[in-house]
């Protein structure tokens, strides 16, 4: 009878200590969104010291002979620290149901990059590589005015909890793209829906 009890109390422990954890690690996830319109512009320097100015809940892309420059701002509004890790594009627009390519293939970023809970961030991008068959087409959908689909990898600052984030920015005006989400996935757990 004791061990019957025993095996009882540990695996109700066991199943308290899951519970417990999944609720400490919600407290913790991540989730990154556009930034809102009335948020104020983030300076954005990129690597061959290229500058852009966005604006809150706006996107830059911009083609020069050796580079294309992306960026946007991003609000986190998820407990945690996020850690932004990759990144991939598809010049074209793509519907939330549609999934995303394999983490693996996405773009690493030169640099990390932070953006803390219930905080303003940024993302940023570079395609260098004419040569490149998506420089390419990039080039084409930004010269053109047409929609581009971004999706971010990123996760907690323990490297977990990782997610996949859409963004399309959607061309306004002559020069100017408006940056909307989409979807997100959970890597490391099953998906909430």
């Amino acid at each position: 009878m004791l061990a019957l009890a025993t095996f009882a109390s540990v695996r109700s422990a066991n199943r308290a200590a899951r519970v417990a954890e999944n609720a400490m690690l919600e407290n913790l996830r991540p989730l990154l969104v556009p930034s809102r319109l009335e948020d104020p512009p983030e300076k954005i320097g990129f690597q061959d010291d290229h500058w852009v100015r966005v604006a809150g809940g706006h996107g830059s892309a911009e083609v020069s002979d050796g580079a294309i420059y992306l960026a946007m701002p991003l609000r986190n509004v998820g407990n945690g620290i996020a850690v932004l890790d990759r990144w991939d594009l598809c010049p074209e627009r793509l519907e939330g149901d549609s999934g995303h390519n394999e983490p693996d293939t996405f773009r690493r970023l030169t640099r990390d990059l932070y953006v803390a809970s219930s905080d303003r961030g940024f993302w940023q991008g570079a395609m260098r590589d004419s040569s490149d068959e998506m420089f390419a087409r990039t080039r084409t959908a930004i010269e053109e005015r047409t929609r581009i689909t971004i999706d971010l990898l990123y996760g907690d600052f323990d490297g977990g909890q990782r997610v996949i984030s859409r963004f399309a920015f959607l061309p306004i005006g002559d020069d100017d793209w408006l940056v909307v989400s989409a979807r997100h996935w959970n890597l490391d757990r099953p998906q909430p829906r």
